[in-house]
């Protein structure tokens, strides 16, 4: 990846995680829990043994299995990378 774009995720990275816990920190004052994140990405089946992983705000498909199990773990992970964790699962092909 170009250094450029990869010094472009990272800093959007740090935003989001900034934004997180600023949330958290201003719930804090006021003593109320913080909202719960809404979940992103969502299974859908298409056919027989056929699952799309949907990005729910966008409409758009992210990745397909062709097992349940797979497609929910797939989902996982881009959940994951959404709140900006690092996850390194081998052997995928993840986007």
């Amino acid at each position: 990846m170009h250094p450029a774009m990869q010094a472009r995720i990272d800093g959007m990275n740090a935003l989001r995680i900034r934004a997180s816990v600023a949330t958290a920190t201003f719930y804090g004052m006021i003593n109320k829990p913080a909202p719960e994140r809404a979940v992103r990405y969502q299974v859908v089946n298409k056919g027989v043994d056929a699952y799309h992983v949907i990005e729910i705000e966008t409409g758009l498909v992210k990745g397909f299995r062709f097992s349940y199990k797979a497609a929910i773990n797939l989902a996982k992970v881009l959940e994951a990378r959404a709140d900006g964790k690092k996850v390194n699962i081998q052997g995928w092909n993840l986007p």
